[in-house]
């Protein structure tokens, strides 16, 4: 499927984190009110409250979804997402303190967290695709403008093994002839946390780097570099440190207007961050029954190099119906037209319907009382 939309960005107002609210359930009759936008917001019964935790790399998306399901659709569903990164996400996950996990790493990808989920369960997870994106190189160069800066395979590779540690370095001047660099140590910034975002990132590096040895996974020993908690942490450290480097969910760069670069993909085409180009590299992918499509390295020739899922996890047996039956309904009109809109504004990549349908088919497998 190749994606041809007008990407609309408004993220300029956006909060970075999410932050848990309670909501005592309370009885209340069945609503309907005007919203001055011409919906019809409809209160249902009892309040329920739910709650999430996980992946950073999605957190302003689910910002915008959960606020514009509780403001148009329901008031009195609430949902309460915890922005605390892939790692924490799961652990939270598979001790079941929360109603459902988010990550960008399938947990079953994981063989011990996949063995801890159903030793506490005893039945496999589900983990849901709710959305696409992509990671960007961002930089803090001064005099160097957005997309300005071009990063072949061969160099981007040897700024994360710390071969290349000066942006004066010959490969960076080849690749970007008559471009004026500043004369600056290079400074790259990468996750200290257990992140999904780190688990695309090396999942690419250890594919398309030779020289790179610490694998692929939620946290790496990094050979180089300085930490940041979250994508907040890395997009952080960049903007305050020139001749900064690191990788990021582009929708944080964008969001704090942090330059990237245009990076080389397998086909040698030099490939700006867009949601069109990681849609070539996503959404054309056969997708595996467990949902847990990995696209390590896109062949194509529009297709955006470093591109990944978010996954929501959910359990397969809830106690409370009620519960179960509104997440249903805020997960399905996330992944409905409304909810695409959204999408694209925040530029992350819709699952394209045919998905949603087989994600509508899972659902009705789990088990509530």
């Amino acid at each position: 499927m190749i994606l041809n939309r007008k990407v609309l960005l408004a993220v300029a107002s956006l909060p970075m984190m999410l932050v848990a609210t309670a909501c005592a359930p309370s009885s209340e009759p069945t609503t309907t009110t005007g919203n001055g936008g011409g919906q019809n917001v409809v209160a249902t019964g009892e309040k329920v409250t739910i709650s999430g935790a996980g992946a950073t790399f999605p957190a302003p998306l689910f910002q915008r979804w959960f606020d514009a399901y509780n403001r148009q659709v329901n008031p009195n569903i609430q949902v309460s997402y915890q922005s605390i990164g892939s790692g924490a996400g799961l652990e939270q996950y598979i001790n079941k303190t929360v109603d459902f996990g988010a990550s960008e790493a399938p947990i079953t990808d994981s063989a011990d967290r996949l063995k801890s989920f159903k030793a506490k369960h005893n039945y496999d997870p589900i983990q849901i695709p709710m959305t696409g994106g992509f990671l960007s190189f961002s930089y803090n160069l001064p005099g160097v403008k957005d997309q300005e800066l071009r990063l072949s395979r061969t160099t981007y590779c040897g700024i994360v093994t710390g071969k290349i540690n000066k942006w004066t370095d010959p490969a960076i001047a080849a690749d970007n002839p008559g471009l004026k660099i500043p004369d600056l140590p290079i400074t790259f910034a990468h996750r200290s946390d257990g992140s999904g975002t780190t688990f695309v990132f090396t999942n690419h590096i250890k594919t398309v780097c030779p020289d790179w040895t610490s694998g692929a996974g939620t946290s790496v020993q990094w050979p180089v570099g300085v930490g940041g908690q979250g994508n907040e942490g890395v997009a952080a450290t960049i903007q305050q440190n020139p001749g900064a480097i690191g990788y990021l969910s582009y929708a944080y760069a964008a969001l704090n207007k942090i330059d990237s670069a245009l990076i080389q993909n397998k086909a040698g085409t030099f490939i700006a961050p867009s949601p069109e180009a990681a849609g070539k590299a996503l959404l054309d992918e056969p997708v595996p029954d467990n949902f847990a499509l990995l696209v390590p390295d896109p062949a194509g020739k529009d297709s955006y190099p470093i591109v990944g899922l978010a996954w929501v996890m959910i359990y397969r047996q809830y106690e409370d119906d009620a519960k179960w039956q509104a997440m249903r309904k805020v997960f399905e009109w996330s992944l409905g037209p409304e909810g695409r809109k959204l999408s694209e504004e925040l530029l992350y990549v819709p699952i394209p319907e045919p998905l949603v349908e087989r994600i509508k088919k899972e659902f009705d497998t789990v088990n509530a009382k």
